[in-house]
């Protein structure tokens, strides 16, 4: 499992990275300022660290500093907003910045996108106790497969990585069925009612009205 390392002196925001993060199937270390960090980091390998800047102790330019020479991949979550401070995180060897306040998703699609880059992305999803393998296309509920066609798996690897998310019905369509939505169209409903059926999910994909459908975990 990606193992991701949060380093912020605000609890709030820890957890609420660390609640988002868990729930998309990463595993995740917390550290409230810069020696705690460079402690993790010494003790443990991380696939990810998500650095904030103003640090008790040593400032997150310190740490990225400290561990550069360790090769992992870091995205500085800071209230600095100025070209400058985006520009010296990035020159530090960043790679990522993200300017608080931030929205969870935005969050969540950086990090997705730095772990591809290296490779590290897990090509699992866990939502709950629902395992989804994206290599094998393979779908598992409390450890027992569950048989999708080609249509509902694409279907909900999209509600996996948007959780928590209200996505319009009209993408949702044009996504898995790669064509033209029609307002009359019930294939998308059936599908919804198909996963929710197999999945345990009455209570979790929720129709969202005039928008569409949201998984909420």
């Amino acid at each position: 499992m990606t193992k991701i390392l949060i380093v912020d002196d605000e609890k709030p925001i820890r957890d609420l990275i660390e609640m988002n993060l868990s729930a998309s199937g990463y595993s995740c270390v917390a550290a409230e300022d810069g020696l705690a960090a460079i402690e993790a980091v010494e003790k443990d390998t991380f696939d990810l660290v998500l650095l904030d800047i103003m640090l008790p102790g040593a400032d997150g330019y310190d740490v990225m500093e400290y561990i550069a020479p360790l090769k992992v991949p870091v995205i500085f979550i800071s209230a600095k907003h100025e070209v400058k401070d985006r520009v010296k995180g990035l020159r530090l060897g960043a790679d990522d910045y993200l300017i608080k306040p931030f929205d969870v998703s935005e969050l969540l699609a950086r990090v997705e996108a730095v772990l591809r880059r290296y490779n590290k992305a897990d090509r699992k999803l866990v939502v709950g106790e629902v395992e989804i393998d994206l290599e094998a296309r393979r779908v598992m509920r409390a450890g027992k497969p569950v048989p999708l066609t080609s249509k509902e798996f694409e279907l909900l690897v999209l509600f996996a990585e948007n959780r928590n998310v209200a996505l319009f019905r009209e993408n949702l369509y044009e996504k898995v069925w790669d064509d033209e939505y029609y307002a009359n169209s019930r294939t998308l409903d059936l599908h919804v009612q198909r996963l929710r059926r197999k999945l345990g999910w009455e209570k979790n994909l929720v129709a969202v009205y005039k928008v569409g459908y949201r998984l909420e975990i």
